[in-house]
């Protein structure tokens, strides 16, 4: 097996093999505890029209949204899995429009098999690609290199799991929370992001499932994958 790396919606249109798509702070560890919380499945779009078009088309389900980071009037849950947590979503289908990791499996669509990915379900991700023991695998950090360190981190350990290699999880978490960026997010006054969703979004292996995506009638949806 070889992994390789790239980062962002440019490098996700490159991606060949299996291609997982890492989003940690926050759009697919929003995904991981709705579906962890009994949602039904995750519909990924572009834009908030998008998620509000098939919102109405789509009895039983909310809208995750946020751009550029930031809380969308009128939609109630803001790319948070703190607010995830607090809504009632069992049974229900998650809407998701980010600025990053939803922008970036849209540009992957073309894939052979995509998954997307976070640290809360990395393990999970990492023994179900490698029950298929595919030729290639591309890991894409969603975020921006220099800012978005936790994508980074989460594909080098990504890559540690499929490769058999060693990885120091605890010491990168370690710097990765005491990094300004994270400090300031701890902090909790940055708007659309209560302080709980860092830690939240920064315990790996939470939950022991994979999140494939799939093309259903045009529409790129994941789901909770436990058969692996």
């Amino acid at each position: 097996m070889r992994v390789e790396h790239t980062s962002g919606i440019d490098g996700a249109s490159r991606a060949s093999g299996v291609v997982v798509i890492i989003d940690v702070l926050r759009a697919f560890t929003v995904s991981a505890y709705a579906l962890a919380q009994g949602a039904s499945e995750c519909w990924l779009v572009g834009e908030v029209a998008d998620a509000l078009e098939l919102q109405e088309r789509t009895p039983a389900s909310i809208i995750s949204a946020e751009v550029d980071g930031l809380p969308v009037p009128g939609i109630a849950i803001s790319n948070s899995p703190t607010q995830v947590l607090a809504a009632e979503v069992r049974g229900h289908s998650l809407i998701q429009r980010t600025s990053a990791g939803t922008q970036a499996v849209l540009a992957a669509r073309a894939a052979s098999q995509l998954y997307a990915a976070s640290l809360v379900v990395a393990a999970a991700t990492a023994r179900a690609i490698a029950k298929e023991n595919p030729p290639l695998v591309t890991l894409v950090a969603s975020g921006r290199p220099g800012r978005d360190e936790e994508d980074f981190v989460c594909a080098e350990y990504l890559a540690a799991l499929l490769l058999g290699t060693d990885f120091d999880l605890a010491g990168s978490l370690l710097r990765l929370r005491s990094s300004e960026r994270c400090q300031e997010l701890a902090r909790g006054l940055t708007a659309g992001f209560p302080a709980s969703d860092l830690d939240l979004s920064l315990t790996p292996d939470r939950f022991q499932f994979c999140m494939p995506v799939t093309d259903r009638e045009g529409r790129l949806v994941l789901i909770a994958e436990t058969r692996f």
